[in-house]
């Protein structure tokens, strides 16, 4: 049976951070002085005797080149403006650079460039990236990135995923990654970046529709889909921009986007391909200008209401005490 503090809600040892009763998640109450900011540490929960810290992590996916690691550097840029700790991890093992500073790298595991080396392998680029990410899941692997995630009281980790389209739509890699950081308490949602350059040509626009669908579809996790490079749109194009944010597959296809003479011959396939997005009627975009800040925070709300980020934290009160009154007052004949 509940006592009566963990029916109200709360933990009745909160120096201990845990509650008896088993199979009841309840909100532990903080030592801590209260902050001015109310996002500036995760919530902490608790599970019978267990407490269970939330953290939060977003898969940042997408195609080669298509804006990953800079979506990364501004956002976590952005965070500091916002009095919020956002840290990267790398976990593409082919990177060269990148300009936010990496909570973990990849790369400090195992490099692509070695195992393409390797006198016992004989890995292409494409091959050996596979063979990195399927070294990572293994029992070493994963062990070694739980040990270098820590247990810090960070407020996101954004994951910079490789740029092989095949992890995400039709692998398990991710998948099973996912699941590990399930385990291990984070809550995770999807970032699929496409790049705005794609909004040129309706049917390439379809292609990357497709390819953020399959995605979808196979992990399961929240998703939010971004258009990126939007500063570098020019006018005509930003004034079309309503159309490819809810796209009407069918409106594309019959707009001045798609003229080929490839795109006329096989019409009927790109309708059939087309009529998959919108059965399924899951992809929309959110237009991303990392040079704006509103677009920032507007993509970072998005995000925390995709993750119900902040739901579980206690509202911070402050309990007045008020002087008690005076009941035998001596009255005052002088007056």
């Amino acid at each position: 049976m509940l006592s009566r503090s963990c029916r109200k809600g709360w933990c009745p040892r909160p120096e201990e951070r845990r509650c008896s009763a088993m199979d009841f998640w309840t909100i532990s109450r903080r030592n801590s002085t209260p902050s001015t900011n109310w996002r500036s540490s995760p919530p902490r929960l608790a599970w019978g005797n267990r407490i269970i810290k939330m953290r939060y992590a977003h898969l940042v996916l997408g195609p080669a080149g298509s804006g990953k690691s800079t979506y990364c550097e501004a956002l976590q840029r952005h965070a500091e403006t916002c009095n919020r700790v956002i840290n990267v991890v790398n976990l593409d093992p082919a990177a060269e650079a990148f300009r936010y500073g990496a909570l973990v790298d990849v790369r400090d595991l195992i490099q692509l460039d070695d195992v393409m080396q390797a006198d016992d392998m004989d890995f292409g680029p494409n091959g050996g990236l596979v063979f990195c990410m399927e070294y990572l899941m293994e029992p070493d692997g994963l062990e070694w990135l739980r040990e270098q995630l820590g247990n810090y009281d960070d407020d996101c980790i954004l994951f910079d995923c490789p740029g092989q389209i095949e992890l995400y739509t039709h692998m398990d890699v991710m998948k099973r990654l996912v699941q590990h950081l399930h385990s291990w308490d984070f809550r995770v949602c999807a970032v699929f970046v496409l790049d705005s350059v794609y909004m040129v040509d309706a049917t390439k626009f379809l292609s990357g529709s497709l390819a953020a669908l399959a995605t979808m579809v196979q992990l399961e996790i929240p998703h939010i889909n971004v258009l990126t490079k939007m500063d570098l749109l020019n006018k005509s194009a930003k004034e079309q921009l309503e159309m490819f944010l809810e796209p009407e597959v069918h409106e594309l296809l019959s707009s001045d986007h798609s003229v080929s003479k490839f795109n006329k011959k096989y019409h009927k396939l790109t309708n059939a391909l087309g009529k998959v997005i919108d059965d399924f009627s899951l992809v929309r975009y959110i237009p991303l200008n990392i040079n704006n800040e509103e677009s920032l925070t507007d993509l970072l709300i998005q995000a925390d209401f995709a993750l119900q980020y902040g739901e579980d934290i206690d509202v911070k009160t402050r309990d007045f005490e008020y002087p008690d009154k005076e009941e035998d007052e001596e009255p005052n004949f002088n007056d």
